[in-house]
């Protein structure tokens, strides 16, 4: 064994390297992004041949790892939490195929909205499919849950939902590695078609197996080495903790648990595990980082009569990250304050780089668009999203990947005029193309304007799926080429850029205008390393 210092994204990606993985399938998303980056960096993973390279979305990730491991090999599938949603039809129905070779879902959950439009917890999503699901409380579990996982999924038969928060993802600990293993031979499944074909009269088999199979997912939860039950004399209250919020609770309780604990961090609820606590204690605490999962359940299904406190009774806020503190007025304990921000210090808000090509594209925009009184941009999620912020003040709606388009269309078929959507070229090709054919087929009087940078510039500068093909991937839905017009977005051309927008506007169908130039970090970072 070796020890490492790593963040928990990277004691996933290596112990999946470790655990004889074939390829990683994923979309770039805070938090989950470093897993496939320290996967795509590795040597090992290099010399082993394993896929690495990014997926346009994270709905054809999934399906594409969901492809390996139908020949048998391991698979690792990794998305923030609000690109389960867009995963979500395959994730469903993967459950009712099940799997041939292992396959391990990574999301990445957010709360507190560091960087995501809302706190979803994708919980929720695996108890929704009745799959096993497992959530580390440390970068070790992490990694081990990774190494044993794969044997896990391919055990039971079906995909497993690690789930990890932005803290577990984005901070570091030590961690032991264990033995590498070998990768999969491809093996197909024998009664494939049984099982892959979900036909209503297949689907029906596999759903009732879905449902045999739950007594095994919950027997493998009571039996699991991650969940644990801890004694202590104080029977007044049981605490039943979950993930990252076990190690809140450890801080406030440096020499051992006063009150009986239950860790819970593989899923179905362990019952048996579950009703010990509740029987021996007389009230109940539930620390979960996310929304009231277990708390629900516990309210909802278990009719035990016992008073349980958490999220939904106030006892825990219901919004936002859990912390030490919170967690020790939840207990009745005094927290001191060391130190106060001093008024002086103001929050900074984002703001686009110096020299970022969406500030000149956003320039020329905003002056057209003051000669339009009833003018409304629907924007989209990307680096330009900041947009909304000052100095600029130009996109009225930011909802979810794509959305710009769709919007768009519909505020344009209300009577909107002049109707503009601006979206990224990465987001373009993760959900824009097929809002893009219905604006096509009914030559939808509106602008859309893909800002393109040439790269994922928003969660670090990732491959964009679009780079170089955009004015093709247009033409090809069916966009007029005559209204399909390329830009360098630059203070030399500040007119020329509002004659052409100003130009399709008025054109009383569709346009597509593309603004290009690198984005200035990733430039930067190329001019660096060609002077090494």
């Amino acid at each position: 064994m070796e020890k490492h210092l790593f963040l928990g994204d990277e004691a996933i990606a290596q112990a999946a390297i470790d655990a004889g993985l074939s390829g990683v399938y994923a979309y770039p998303g805070t938090p989950s992004t470093e897993i496939t980056e320290y996967i795509q960096n590795s040597p090992l993973a290099s010399e082993r041949g394993i896929h690495s390279n990014w997926s346009a979305n994270e709905k054809t990730a999934l399906e594409t790892a969901l492809g390996m491991c139908y020949a048998g090999k391991r698979a690792l599938c990794c998305m923030k939490h609000v690109g389960l949603n867009v995963a979500a039809d395959c994730f469903m129905n993967a459950a009712m195929s099940g799997v041939n070779g292992g396959l391990i879902i990574v999301t990445a959950d957010d709360p507190s909205m560091h960087s995501s439009q809302n706190e979803q917890d994708n919980r929720f999503y695996g108890n929704f499919a009745m799959i096993p699901m497992l959530e580390p409380s440390n970068q070790q579990e992490a990694y081990d849950m990774v190494y044993d996982g794969f044997a896990l999924s391919e055990k039971l038969g079906y995909p497993i939902l690690l789930r990890i928060t932005t803290r577990m993802a984005h901070s570091r600990s030590g961690v032991e590695t264990r033995p590498l293993q070998p990768e999969n031979q491809m093996n197909c499944p024998e009664n494939g078609r049984q099982r892959f074909i979900l036909l209503p009269a297949l689907a029906r088999k596999r759903f009732t197996a879905l449902l045999a199979a739950q007594e095994d997912f919950v027997k493998a939860s009571e039996n699991s080495i991650y969940n644990r039950h801890f004694d202590a004399p104080n029977k007044k209250l049981g605490i039943i903790t979950t993930g990252i919020a076990f190690n809140y609770l450890s801080e406030n309780y440096p020499e051992g648990f006063e009150h009986p604990v239950l860790k819970i961090t593989q899923y179905p609820l362990p019952r048996k595990l579950v009703t010990k606590i509740v029987e021996e204690c007389d009230e109940i605490l539930v620390l979960e980082e996310g929304f009231p999962f277990v708390e629900e359940q516990l309210k909802g299904y278990l009719e035990l009569g016992v008073k349980i406190h958490g999220r939904l009774d106030g006892t825990i806020p219901r919004e936002g990250e859990l912390t030490p503190d919170c967690v020790a007025l939840a207990l009745g304990k005094e927290v001191k304050s060391f130190y106060s921000i001093p008024e002086i210090v103001e929050q900074r808000p984002p703001a686009l780089c110096q020299g970022c090509a969406h500030r000149d594209m956003y320039d020329a925009l905003n002056e057209v668009l003051k000669e339009y009184e009833k003018a409304k941009v629907f924007g989209d999620i990307g680096c330009y999203t900041l947009g909304a912020l000052p100095p600029f003040h130009a996109i009225d709606s930011c909802i979810d990947m794509g959305a710009s388009i769709t919007m768009a269309k519909g505020a344009s078929d209300a009577g909107i005029f002049p109707s503009v959507a601006v979206i990224g070229d990465s987001t373009f090709t993760h959900s824009g193309m097929t809002g893009l054919l219905d604006c096509v087929n009914e030559n939808s009087p509106i602008t859309i304007v893909i800002s393109d940078n040439e790269t994922t510039a928003m969660t670090g500068g990732q491959d964009s799926a679009g780079t170089g093909k955009l004015e093709a991937i247009c033409a090809g839905i069916g966009v007029d080429p005559t209204h399909i017009r390329s830009m360098v977005p630059l203070k030399k051309n500040f007119e020329e850029m509002k004659k052409i927008i100003r130009e399709e506007i008025e054109y009383q169908g569709l346009s597509v205008l593309i603004p290009r130039r690198e984005c200035i970090q990733t430039l930067t970072r190329k001019k660096k390393a060609a002077k090494k």
